[in-house]
């Protein structure tokens, strides 16, 4: 394991001012976001799509690396030097036999083996996502546990190969719970995860973590504002994140691209705090401009204009400087 270089890689991905692009969706996935705008999801409607965005003008002043999925990696689209490219590694959430309602991620045969040659198709950092469900009675310590134990693994694995180990624990926004209930979860589910990666020997300066902010359901009758927040998501991650961990890249679990550009501002303006608090949002980046292309070349220009406006905004509140 090459420390320097693990170091190096995490500080450019959560670089001040930066975030990371999650353009990593699933074939199942990004088919339903294409059936939104009546567009087939072929091999060339994904390859354009991705394309698109990484060739947006000057879009490197706020993206500093790009998550992708392995047939887009495999595809060598063109983009900016500047963003560097990872690679989603998992395969996805399978039911957790015995625990109805929880799941486990996979993927971890043969993943020695993808490493090397996803190092050799010039990826720089790989990603792990694992589901938390919350319900009642859940998320159980066994769903934790087991989840936690893939991606300490994954990151020992990733290490070794010498790329920069994304750990993705996403505690769900579905569901009509309260912030506090949410915070609870999320909470134990990164002790749990913490825990783990401290026994398989991962090199916390030499990683990111990704998560969730602390927030209400998303059905929640009552809406936690963007304070509330903020002060409940630093409160989790002083309790249960090592400072030696150097960025905490936020995914946006489903909200709407403005409050996820709101909310990570007024996180970001509680003050100095030991992690980089960044951005690897997904859908929160990507909507806006995909309604407009509609997989026409004559909306390009524009899809890219909503793009970098989004990613612009987005650049802003990560400084806290909406």
């Amino acid at each position: 394991m090459n420390q320097k270089k693990l170091v190096k890689a995490a500080k450019y991905l959560c670089q001040p001012g930066k975030g990371i692009l999650a353009a990593d969706e699933s074939s199942g996935t990004i088919e339903k976001r294409f059936n939104q705008i009546n567009l087939a999801s072929t091999e060339i409607n994904r390859r354009n799509w991705r394309q698109l965005l990484l060739t947006t003008p000057n879009i490197s002043r706020f993206i500093s690396g790009v998550i992708l999925y392995d047939e887009t990696l495999r595809q060598k689209i063109e983009r900016d030097p500047k963003i560097i490219a990872g690679i989603k590694v998992d395969t996805g959430a399978k039911p957790l036999a015995g625990f109805p309602g929880e799941t486990v991620t996979e993927g971890l045969d043969g993943l020695r083996e993808r490493l090397a040659e996803y190092v050799k198709l010039g990826a720089q950092f790989t990603k792990w996502r694992a589901v938390i469900n919350l319900g009642k009675g859940l998320p159980t310590n066994q769903a934790l546990e087991a989840n936690a134990h893939a991606l300490a693994r994954f990151a020992a694995l990733s290490q070794e190969a010498g790329l920069v180990p994304i750990v993705e624990p996403e505690t769900l926004m579905e569901g009509a719970h309260d912030i506090k209930t949410h915070a609870r979860a999320t909470k134990k589910a990164l002790l749990a995860v913490f825990r783990e990666l401290k026994k398989y020997r991962v090199y916390l300066p030499g990683m990111l973590l990704k998560t969730n902010m602390m927030a209400s359901g998303l059905t929640a009758g009552k809406q936690a504002g963007p304070k509330e927040i903020a002060k409940a998501t630093i409160a989790v991650f002083k309790a249960a994140v090592p400072k030696s961990v150097p960025g905490i890249m936020f995914l946006s679990g489903g909200l709407s691209p403005e409050a996820s550009t709101v909310n990570l501002d007024a996180i970001n303006k509680t003050g100095r705090q030991p992690w980089q608090l960044s951005f690897s949002y997904g859908r929160a980046l990507q909507g806006e401009a995909l309604e407009i292309w509609h997989g026409q070349s004559g909306n390009q220009a524009a899809a890219q204009r909503a793009f970098s406006e989004r990613a612009q905004a987005v650049a802003l509140a990560r400084q806290g400087r909406l």
